[in-house]
């Protein structure tokens, strides 16, 4: 069957999906990594809590205990996010027409009022080239179902500084970048400086920022796993970030170590009356320098939606190495305040069998509540 002959069932899910709305904020499930630690729930954990037992507690002086009986404190925010995804591609390994979903919880709460304690939780179940593909994929949570805390964080001021501390976290939750393009794979993502500006986390980290009245900010942090900064048990991973943004462009350079590999990148964007051009290079030495580079269009009003058209390289390529690139477009458009569909299609060169070409088409339906 062809690609497009297994897209037929696309309208037809969105159809199904498309009666189902809500609002409230969207969670941001690009800043989610997979973690391994299960939170299990049975019919007890949804028993009415007592005074003393509240499920996320406020800070003291804030809340009144008697306010708080039977569910959470009133700086106690829950925010909910399910996405859906059905595609394929041709060319990959598999070609069948797959369906994915995702489903993300965000906990967060103030003891000072300027403070946040943050929790993230995920489930998914994401498979092949379209949900879960290393350079195709538009990197769906795969946990085979299972609830997951996706990351605890806990973020503080000190002085003029932001201070943040956690487990699975990424050290740049604490920068600014300068990438204005919506991603439709994940690839794409921090306008190809995943490495640097980007930068990951692998265990417990600690990050700081400051910003300054002028538009610049500086931010640095480390991340360890296992859980142990600073040893020769673990893999520590360091980085710095300086940035700059004024109305109209932005600018963020970025240095990353993580004991194996150093790494510069830098990304910029700049705001025309019609469009939005974001760009980034970035070089990775591993005793062999590799550079790679991205450049996006994007377009904040299309009809009622937004446009997004980018291309890149594939990955970091070494001086003398052939080249492949990568290149997509996708179309947002807001159905009301807690529903959005995103169409997207991509080309990724020599990601197939005997560097055969991928070509991928597939529909996002995103719920916030």
């Amino acid at each position: 069957m062809k690609l497009f002959q297994k897209l037929l069932v696309a309208p037809a899910a969105i159809g199904l999906i498309a009666p189902l709305s809500a609002t409230a904020s969207e969670v941001n499930f690009d800043a989610i990594s997979n973690y391994s630690n299960n939170l299990e729930i049975d019919a007890n954990s949804f028993n009415q809590k007592s005074a003393n037992n509240n499920l996320i507690a406020g800070g003291e002086g804030l809340v009144d205990s008697s306010e708080t009986i039977g569910g959470f404190s009133e700086t106690t925010t829950a925010s909910f996010g399910v996405d859906f995804l059905v595609g394929a591609t041709d060319g990959a390994t598999s070609e069948a027409t797959s369906f994915s979903y995702q489903f993300g919880i965000g906990l967060e709460t103030s003891f000072t009022g300027e403070d946040s304690l943050s929790i993230a939780i995920d489930s998914g179940d994401a498979v092949g080239d379209i949900g879960t593909g290393t350079t195709t994929g538009l990197n769906f949570d795969s946990g085979g179902g299972g609830l997951t805390v996706d990351g605890v964080a806990y973020t503080f001021p000190l002085g003029g500084a932001t201070v943040l501390v956690g487990d699975q976290t990424d050290v740049s939750a604490v920068y600014s970048g300068a990438c204005a393009y919506s991603a439709f794979t994940d690839y794409m993502g921090n306008c190809g400086t995943g490495n640097t500006v980007g930068l990951g986390g692998k265990g417990v980290t600690a990050a700081m920022s400051y910003a300054f009245d002028s538009g610049f900010s500086l931010a640095g942090g480390i991340s360890s796993e296992p859980a142990q900064i600073l040893t020769n048990a673990g893999t520590d991973i360091y980085g710095i970030e300086a940035a700059y943004s004024a109305d109209s462009y932005g600018v963020a350079v970025a240095y990353a170590d993580n004991e194996a590999s150093t790494a510069w990148g830098i990304n910029g964007y700049y705001a025309f009356d019609f469009a939005t051009l974001s760009v980034g290079v970035e070089s990775v030495d591993t005793g062999t320098t590799a550079e790679g580079f991205f450049v996006g269009l994007s377009f904040p009003e299309v009809g009622a939606g937004s446009l997004d058209i980018g291309m890149g390289t594939t990955a970091n390529f070494a001086d003398g190495a052939t080249e492949t690139y990568m290149y997509e477009a996708s179309y947002s458009y807001p159905l009301n305040d807690g529903m959005t569909i995103t169409p997207g299609v991509f080309i990724t060169e020599g990601a197939g069998p005997s560097d055969a070409d991928v070509t991928g088409v597939a529909v996002k339906t995103s719920f916030s509540f």
